[in-house]
């Protein structure tokens, strides 16, 4: 039986051993799918924290109920480690490691060159690598083959190669890992043809496309996409500030639009691991080839530039009660970089907060999700949104709108309100301000 027959038949049996590198936000809920679905599953973090939480059933990821992460360890089909060495008897192995940007705002794919360093002494033959991490285009081909296919395993035949993009939404309570369609791209068709077989047996649908490039490119236009036209409401919003227009009755307005029209809404300036970071991937690998990516750079400055109009705002918002920002005392409601989750990755609070911290604020900040963060140098804790602390305020700054806070007490107790989401739809008044 050939090495593809081998690792096919093993697939659709369930007898695969899984291995999922990297126990994040996409790791873990992919793992525990596998594991859900019949197949053994073994997670690989470097983080030994991690490991010994999957091991005990204790889940840090708000997507993956503790009572499931507990069946699936207690029934031995999910176990944890940070020894890459398991790896000598898995059949697939799944790569779910950051992929940042590094201080030049240039794509940082050092965890998944260690992850590869760490899986290339464990690579045999009818083994399948997928990389989910999301990444330019180019990199499965250039990076991934290269390091584990060698000089003895022949690609297509005795080792199989693709690329998956993750499509996670922390805190979506429609879509999950398991019902959001996959897009797998091979580094072979054969390749292509024994990923889309895996990914059958757990997930809803899986679409394929004709190479791993394609499937790299899919994820980056996606968040690409979603930056360009956050960029551009945000432009409109600085753009309606100066006319006196109200930005967000504009949306309301354009949305009743039955064809045409996809509303996008202006905030404090883009969070999470996606949307500002892709994009800078995708001109990067423009530039290589001599391409210049305006929309993509222009969108990416205005979308930087709104942590510092939420300051002038503040500043502004003072100044109309006769108040300057040095020594004034205000409350940041939400700082994870969405509402109802925990994740602070690129959250605009964090830059907002830094730059009221420099100009002498009196910083506080409440999040339900959130019990401490440091910036820079200066460590916070988070206090409950009580009347009190809020009568206290000078100022309020909504930057995350968790539905988790009681804005009706809010617009009643904070003297001076700026909302940065609109999270105060059809309240108005003189002590409430909008981006």
């Amino acid at each position: 039986m050939s090495n593809l027959a081998e690792l096919k038949k093993k697939i659709e049996t369930r007898t695969a051993v899984c291995a999922v590198i990297g126990l994040g936000y996409v790791g873990l809920p992919l793992a525990v799918e596998l594991a859900l679905a019949g197949f053994n599953v073994v997670g690989i973090d470097n983080d030994p924290s991690k490991a010994a939480r999957v091991l005990e059933g204790e889940s840090y990821i708000p997507d993956v109920p503790s009572d499931v992460l507990k069946k699936v360890t207690e029934s031995g089909a999910f176990s944890a480690t940070v020894d890459f060495s398991v790896l000598s008897d898995c059949d697939t192995v799944n790569i779910c490691v950051p992929t940042p940007l590094n201080k030049t705002r240039d794509p940082d794919i050092s965890f998944i060159v260690d992850s590869l360093e760490g899986i290339k002494p464990h690579v045999h033959s009818g083994m399948m690598i997928i990389l989910e991490s999301t990444t330019y285009p180019g990199t499965t081909d250039e990076i991934v083959v290269p390091a584990v296919t060698g000089t003895d395993l022949k690609l297509g035949k005795d080792i199989f190669v693709a690329f998956s993009p993750e499509r996670v939404d922390p805190g979506n309570p429609t879509f999950n890992t398991r019902n959001i369609p996959k897009v797998v791209g091979g580094a072979t068709s054969k390749c292509t043809e024994v990923a889309v077989l895996f990914y059958r047996q757990f997930l809803e649908k899986v679409f394929p496309v004709s190479t791993t490039a394609v499937a790299e490119m899919v994820k980056i236009h996606e968040n690409t996409f979603r930056s360009v036209n956050i960029g551009l409401v945000n432009e409109l919003a600085l753009m309606c500030d100066r006319l006196e227009i109200d930005v967000w009755e504009v949306i309301e307005g354009a949305s009743t639009k039955p064809f045409g029209f996809l509303p996008f809404y202006p905030g404090p300036g883009l969070g999470g691991h996606c949307i500002p970071i892709d994009p800078y991937y995708l001109s990067w690998k423009a530039r290589s080839v001599g391409f210049e990516a305006r929309f993509i750079e222009l969108a990416g400055q205005v979308n930087s530039f709104m942590p510092t109009h939420v300051v002038s705002r503040a500043v502004d918002a003072l100044n109309d009660v006769g108040k300057a920002l040095k020594g004034a005392r205000i409350v940041i409601l939400g700082v994870a970089y969405k509402k109802n989750i925990d994740d602070l990755r690129e959250s605009p609070a964090l830059d907002i907060m830094n730059r009221l911290s420099d100009k002498g604020v009196q910083l506080s900040f409440s999040d339900p999700y959130i019990p401490t963060l440091d910036i820079g140098e200066r460590s916070f804790t988070a206090v409950e949104a009580t009347p009190d602390l809020l009568q206290m305020a000078d100022l309020v700054i909504i930057v995350t709108d968790h539905d988790l806070f009681n804005y009706d007490m809010i617009v009643s107790n904070a003297p001076l309100i700026l909302d940065t989401r609109n999270a105060l739809k059809g309240k108005n008044g003189p002590k409430i301000w909008r981006i």
